[in-house]
């Protein structure tokens, strides 16, 4: 054994192991951090550069540090402590396991082992470790700011139609005792995962906003979604694919294939990853920025579970959900597949598209994703650009506004970027003399649309 506490102390500190030349508070800590972890061990009597300096070691020694630690942790934990020599040095090796109920505390301050220090836990992660501990989430719980009036019947019953059409099954219940099988409600009260899935109103918690920016401070286009979490995705979608580019491919087949500059399903992918895994706790809003080059998504609440982004694209994780409620609901209504498998179908549809990666990262209290077009590197020179421009013609304009009409002339605009301000308007005007086209609605409010 010896042998193998010498080959840890020689790997230096980790998510694992502490070193302490003498035991005091600091080493308590570290047994929280520990038991709210991974477990791991502490070796006191050695310094931080991991050189062997030894401690006295009396007959009633450990037996009292045995005993400080568990008068000072809430709730109370007993851990193993053994005296080894190396060297001709004592030192003390403190065992701790991973605590099954936790967080547990230090003078009422909580601790986890991150990395190789021990990092003071926000209110967040208290809650979400407690959580995880219980087999349960927030959305489960009962929503005590809304009743029974801010939900919408249809809602609900568009929920049960789309489960019964996943599942093959017809529901014999009423919708109030399905949502109670679902444990949507509890206690005749609703839970915030059915205030969520089937609110009727405008709700701050779900405010979902999109912009179409041409840098990033101009914003050509916007949208806000306070809807439902069913309402949002197909919103989303919709929203974004106005705003996305498009060419036609000649397969041989009647029907031209269309082809966008992004891929679709990886887009419909990320909405509802964001819908499911968002932190509806925390203030901030879910946003997506479309730009020419990119598009960006960030959702409040950071991975969940300690997961890393290093973990999540290797795809060596176990998936975990803060959202239960609302993901299995997902799940039954066959909107999503299974749990865990998002990430790869992402990036799996943007290999296949061929014109676009993929970036993970977190970024300030939420998580981000960036879709981003590929620049290919060309030796034929400044003419691309010229002969791009001049190869959109009329008919792809008349085309992009029969597929997203109403729209307006700058959205037209910046949806080819290579094509003038004037020539787009060039166009317009050749289509309207044609009577091709029409204009409707309030000049700031209405678009175009094709007769």
């Amino acid at each position: 054994m010896d042998n193998n506490i010498v080959s840890l102390i020689k790997q230096g500190e980790s998510q694992t192991v502490e070193f302490k030349t003498s035991f005091g508070k600091e080493v308590v800590v570290s047994v929280v951090a520990f038991a709210n972890a991974q477990g791991g061990k502490i070796f006191i009597g050695v310094n931080d550069n991991g050189s062997i300096i030894g401690i006295d070691i009396h007959n009633e020694t450990l037996k009292d540090w045995i005993n400080q630690i568990k008068v000072n942790t809430q709730p109370q934990i007993l851990v193993d402590i053994y005296k080894i020599e190396i060297n001709a040095k004592s030192i003390a090796v403190v065992d701790i396991k991973e605590y099954p109920l936790k967080p547990i505390a230090y003078k009422n301050r909580y601790y986890k082992r991150v990395q190789n220090s021990n990092h003071l836990m926000s209110l967040d992660e208290i809650a979400n470790m407690h959580l995880q501990t219980i087999n349960s989430s927030w959305d489960y719980y009962i929503d005590e700011r809304h009743d029974f009036d801010d939900i919408s019947q249809e809602n609900i019953e568009y929920f049960i139609e789309k489960v019964e059409q996943n599942l093959g099954k017809t529901f014999s219940d009423d919708p109030m005792t399905i949502l109670k099988k679902y444990e949507l409600i509890k206690e005749g009260k609703l839970t915030w995962g059915a205030y969520l899935l089937f609110t009727s109103n405008n709700s701050a918690i779900t405010a979902f906003q999109i912009g179409r920016f041409k840098d990033p401070i101009t914003i050509i286009d916007n949208i806000d979604i306070n809807t439902n979490l069913f309402k949002q995705i197909d919103t989303a979608i919709e929203f974004i694919k106005k705003h996305l580019m498009t060419e036609f491919i000649i397969t041989g087949e009647p029907q031209r294939t269309v082809k966008y500059d992004y891929p679709l399903e990886a887009i419909r992918e990320i909405v509802i990853n964001m819908v499911v895994h968002r932190d509806y706790r925390d203030s901030g809003n879910s946003i997506i920025k479309i730009f020419d080059d990119k598009i960006e998504f960030f959702n409040p609440g950071k991975l969940y579970g300690n997961l890393t982004v290093e973990e999540l694209l290797s795809g060596n994780y176990s998936s975990q959900t803060r959202n239960r409620a609302v993901a299995r609901a997902f799940k039954e209504a066959g909107i999503i597949e299974r749990y865990g498998s998002g990430i790869a179908r992402i990036q799996d549809e943007c290999k296949k598209h061929g014109k676009v990666e993929v970036k993970f990262e977190e970024f300030q209290h939420g998580f981000k994703i960036i879709l981003a077009k590929i620049e290919k590197k060309s030796n034929v020179g400044v003419n691309v650009g010229v002969n791009v421009g001049v190869n959109v013609g009329v008919n792809d304009i008349y085309e992009f506004i029969a597929k997203n009409q109403p729209i307006k002339a700058n959205v037209i605009s910046s949806n080819f970027p290579k094509v003038t301000q004037r020539t787009i308007e060039r166009y317009i005007k050749q289509l309207k003399d044609e009577d091709k086209i029409e204009f409707i609605g309030a000049p700031k409010t209405g678009g175009y649309i094709v007769k």
